[in-house]
């Protein structure tokens, strides 16, 4: 019996690690995991060199909405649920599995990294509420994020109908500059 706790706990602690290696926050590892707040913290200095971040976490579906995050979190969520229907993982492992391929995908085009763990587990927890919900587009045939309660029949998705400042940050403006 004794053995088993310490596999457990080992088990844990492994999963506590790989959601601290990709940006979780304290309350996320809490949720998540097993372990103590006291032995979370420990954990998050130990692999990070920092204390965790304090605060509140984001909490608003209206940021999911605007064109940029729309676009990563759709591509995230369309990763997670394509994996959770052809797999066989619980929820957590899930998310780190469609996490790292949503990395990936970033890094292989070379973008920048809008989605962070936190926010990607805080839409997880959205759609199961039914705060949001995926809809195809009319034109692409893409599955994009809105909000559940918006009509869904015409959606056209932010890349079919791209907003005229799409782009038009001032990292792009500063870019755009050196060249």
């Amino acid at each position: 019996m004794r053995n088993r706790s310490i596999l457990t706990e080992a088990k844990q602690i492994q999963l506590a690690s790989d959601l601290i290696k990709l940006g979780a926050r304290l309350q996320v590892l809490e949720v998540n995991s097993n372990l103590s707040r006291e032995r979370l913290v420990k954990l998050y200095k130990e692999i990070r060199g920092v204390s965790p971040p304090k605060g509140m976490l984001p909490y608003s579906e209206d940021w999911f909405m605007s064109w940029q995050p729309n676009m990563h979190s759709s591509l995230f969520f369309n990763i997670y649920n394509y994996i959770t229907t052809y797999s066989d993982t619980n929820s957590i492992d899930t998310l780190i599995k469609s996490y790292k391929l949503y990395l990936e995908h970033i890094e292989a085009n070379k973008l920048e990294q809008v989605l962070s763990l936190t926010r990607a587990w805080t839409l997880i927890r959205f759609v199961e509420s039914e705060v949001l919900c995926v809809t195809p587009c009319v034109q692409c045939g893409g599955k994009f994020l809105v909000h559940s309660l918006d009509i869904h029949s015409n959606h056209v998705c932010g890349l079919c109908n791209i907003p005229s400042r799409a782009g038009k940050t001032k990292k792009a403006a500063a870019e755009s500059e050196l060249c």
